[in-house]
């Protein structure tokens, strides 16, 4: 009988001392998954178009991190998925697009989306391997632009700018399309039904005397807007580059210290030096 009572008190102790490793080792797991969500939640995610957009990102991330914020660039060679994955919230933010282009994504997708802060003006420009001096170009010459809507209004600025369209009375330049043009002396013909990541490629193919190229992919291909370009837009451009996220998140401080550090003055300065002017940053 004693042995039996020393076997049920041994066997007692063992259970005892399972339960209590299973609680050290539950504790442990909720310690570990607490750190990770801990970790997690320092983590932005940032869309961006590879040039200029995630090279700036990359002088900005020390910048964060000494802010407790780890920023990871996630990086996009189209202008469809970054808006995209921003909706469904696999990204935290992007940073890629200018006004009048986020305006439109935003009435024709419906997305709730904010604009958190404007970063840079990147001037548009039209390159030719045809002429060197828009005074070469000749009468029923070919111009290619993107099948982006929200550029058109853009180009037609440049070419009215430089004396070779005007626009209907009325119309706003900002949305004008090729149909308000109501003159053109030079009887200038659009092809605008290629994909904007196309632009150089027909660029270098020389498939058309002018050929208008967003900067972003200009830069990506080797070509600097200032130097390189026939026209080029005016620094009164409205098209300013802008961090974009979902509503709710407009005032998270993850994303306030992304828009003043691409603010500051260290950051600001890069951007002039690297791209010798030709990124020109905003500080709204």
């Amino acid at each position: 009988m004693m042995k039996k009572k020393l076997f049920g008190l041994a066997a007692l102790a063992v259970v005892t001392f399972g339960l209590v490793a299973c609680g050290g080792a539950k504790d442990k797991t909720t310690d570990s998954k607490s750190a990770g969500s801990a970790k997690e939640s320092s983590v932005l995610k940032v869309g961006a178009s590879a040039s200029p957009h995630a090279e700036i990102l990359e002088q900005v991330k020390p910048i964060l991190k000494k802010e407790g914020v780890d920023l990871e660039i996630v990086q996009f060679d189209d202008y469809i998925l970054p808006n995209k994955n921003l909706a469904e919230g696999d990204i935290d933010a992007n940073y890629f697009q200018h006004i009048p282009y986020f305006n439109l994504q935003v009435k024709e997708n419906k997305y709730d989306f904010a604009n958190a802060g404007g970063i840079h003006i990147e001037p548009m420009g039209l390159y030719s391997k045809r002429i060197k001096d828009i005074k070469d170009l000749k009468d029923g010459a070919t111009i290619i632009t993107s099948n982006s809507e929200s550029d058109w209004g853009r180009i037609i600025t440049i070419l009215q700018d430089a004396d070779l369209v005007t626009v209907k009375d009325g119309v706003d330049l900002e949305t004008a399309t090729f149909e308000d043009i109501d003159k053109n002396p030079k009887n200038l013909k659009f092809i605008h039904n290629i994909n904007p990541e196309v632009l150089t490629t027909t660029y270098n193919n020389d498939e058309a005397d002018l050929v208008a190229i967003n900067a972003n992919f200009a830069y990506s291909a080797g070509l600097n807007p200032l130097k390189d370009s026939v026209l080029l837009e005016k620094d009164n451009s409205p098209y300013v580059n802008i961090v974009a996220v979902r509503s709710e998140d407009k005032d998270s401080d993850k994303i306030k210290k992304l828009v003043d550090a691409l603010h500051s003055k260290e950051i600001q300065d890069w951007i002039l030096e690297k791209w010798d002017g030709s990124v020109k940053p905003v500080d709204k």
